[in-house]
């Protein structure tokens, strides 16, 4: 008996380590280990501690969404781990609360479980013979065995992941990042298909090949035993998809597109978080931003556009006295549009605000910033839940008003129309449509990242950004107090990075350059429906439970 305890405790181990294996194999597909290959077995793992483990055990579906919550929360803190620069406790309430999203996957995988094989039930004295004898093992009978099963089980697991993504990026004001499609971010030819479904695409071929991979193990090790091969469309036909989409992109890649050249100069000040606001440190900024512009001013040929980031001004350019003639006669001198991050103010609150400035300083454009990060630029229940503002201390005093319209900027330019993002903003694909939807044809985002300091945080976020330049078929500039700035063409290309002599990009400088703005006006499938392939992947996830949820609880109850 004691010979069997060691096997018996494996036997109950092995799930949770595979489940939390699942949890680091996600974490090493993002940066700073960028290991992308991953995302295609990340999931194998956690669905062979589901389908392979527990059984006879009481309640397994509560089994199961433990071993996916494990999971879940082991991935999101590992790939947050960068907000712990910030908030601690939040850093650890955003795993418990998204390990959720894993734990219904897991669960729902549960219920999608294929049967074991049933004896195979005694011969009739007037049946026909067959290919398969009666006496034949019930492994033969295998429902892995079938090709087209398999194909509606992934179909249906990717459909629920893609459906649980959607669902964070906007349940409690939303935070989609790092997403299982996002890894693949600098495989081009495969990301065009971001045009038509957004990442939701990517991520669901992602997870659907996850499902077809354990599939396609578990059937050769059935077909070894029975010693009888048949053909494996399932895998064949992933394959095939999976080809098929890196030749649509491909051919896109190759698609030509009316553009006008603008030349764009980008600052990175890379002011430090504590000098950012403080009114000591302010001459200083002021001299570094007026020097690093003539910097940029400097290069041949002259920008058309000079971009700073994030609250680039100590205090409110349009409010404060000191800062609104710093900005004005700077714009006056250099007689070039100027686009930067500041804040502002009225009767309705305090905003994240861009302006751009142009004509000398004698026309100016606000756009107040949608979306805001909450535990960032505000404090989800601040005045109802009296513990909630100690979970980030006294980064977030007070907290921010929503602006309420997308605002494009018109440039000097008359051909190029610009829609500011401010901060995580480029992150968001159905905001930033909005803008594009409204003329836009070139994306401008300014984000300060300096409150994660040297971490993997500023990496992340043009990794899910990128995603945006797809979508819309529209290039981007990025100006960051410190992190990456850098252009990005339409097809998702990262085309130019500022980088110190070392290769940092936490660095003072300017990115100069052109960028090649579309004038054709044409809007993506993705630009005129959004999230659409997201919303069916939901339907087709919560049409199987309506449909299939009572017969397979009665099943699992005989």
């Amino acid at each position: 008996m004691s010979e069997n305890l060691p096997s018996r405790k494996w036997l109950q181990v092995w799930p949770w380590l595979a489940a939390a294996l699942t949890g680091v194999l996600t974490v090493l597909c993002f940066a700073p280990f960028e290991q992308t290959w991953i995302c295609w077995i990340a999931l194998t793992p956690l669905l062979a501690a589901v389908w392979f483990s527990g059984e006879g055990t009481k309640r397994r579906w509560l089994r199961d969404l433990f071993l996916g919550y494990l999971a879940g929360v082991i991935f999101f803190w590992g790939v947050f781990s960068w907000l712990h620069t910030v908030t601690v406790p939040g850093m650890v309430i955003v795993g418990l609360y998204m390990g959720v999203y894993f734990a219904l996957w897991a669960w729902l995988a549960g219920l999608l479980r294929p049967r074991k094989p049933l004896p195979a039930p005694p011969p009739r004295s007037n049946a026909w013979p067959t290919s398969q004898p009666n006496d034949s093992p019930p492994e033969a009978r295998s429902p892995w065995l079938n090709s087209f099963r398999n194909l509606g089980l992934a179909l249906v697991l990717a459909s629920g992941w893609v459906a649980l993504e959607w669902v964070r990026s906007w349940m409690f004001s939303g935070w989609g990042w790092n997403g299982l499609g996002v890894p693949l971010h600098d495989v081009l030819p495969i990301i065009q298909i971001a045009e038509i479904t957004g990442v939701a695409g990517l991520s669901f071929i992602v997870a659907f090949s996850n499902v077809i991979g354990v599939a396609t193990v578990r059937r050769f090790t059935i077909e070894s035993r029975i010693r009888v091969r048949r053909p494996h469309y399932d895998f064949t036909l992933t394959l095939a998809a999976i080809v098929g989409l890196c030749g649509y992109g491909l051919r896109q890649l190759q698609m030509p597109a009316e553009t006008e050249p603008l030349q764009i100069a980008a600052v990175q000040a890379n002011i430090p978080r504590d000098e950012k606001f403080s009114p000591e440190f302010q001459s200083k900024i002021f001299a570094q931003f007026e020097r690093l512009t003539h910097v940029g001013l400097a290069t041949q040929p002259p920008p058309q556009l000079i971009i700073w980031p994030e609250s680039s001004t100590p205090a409110p350019a349009l409010l404060e006295q000191s800062n609104y003639r710093f900005v004005m006669d700077l714009a006056a001198s250099i007689k070039t549009d100027l686009l930067l991050g500041t804040i502002d103010a009225d009767e309705g609150g305090d905003y994240n605000a861009a302006l751009l400035v142009s004509a000398g300083g004698e026309k100016i454009q606000v756009y107040r910033k949608l979306h805001l990060v909450p535990f960032g630029e505000y404090v989800p229940g601040r005045h109802t839940v009296p513990f909630i503002s100690s979970i980030v201390g006294d980064q977030v005093p007070a907290d921010f008003t929503p602006g309420k319209e997308a605002t494009v900027f018109n440039l000097t330019n008359a051909a190029v129309k610009v829609a500011p993002l401010i901060c995580f903003e480029d992150t968001l694909g159905e905001l930033t449509r909005r803008f594009v939807l409204r003329g836009a044809n070139l994306l401008a985002n300014v984000t300060n990242d300096g409150w994660f300091l040297r971490s993997a945080g500023s990496q992340q976020h043009l990794a899910n950004a990128v995603f945006r330049c797809v979508e819309t078929r529209r290039p981007m500039a990025r100006a960051a107090n410190t992190g990456v700035t850098c252009f990005v063409n339409r097809f998702g290309r990262v085309t130019q990075v500022l980088r110190d002599s070392e290769g940092s990009q936490f660095t003072e400088g300017v990115l100069t350059g052109e960028v090649a703005v579309p004038t054709d006006g044409q809007m993506t499938f993705y630009v005129r429906h959004g999230e659409l392939f997201a919303k069916i992947c939901g339907g087709v996830a919560l049409l199987f439970l309506l449909t299939q949820l009572p017969r397979l609880v009665r099943r699992k109850a005989r």
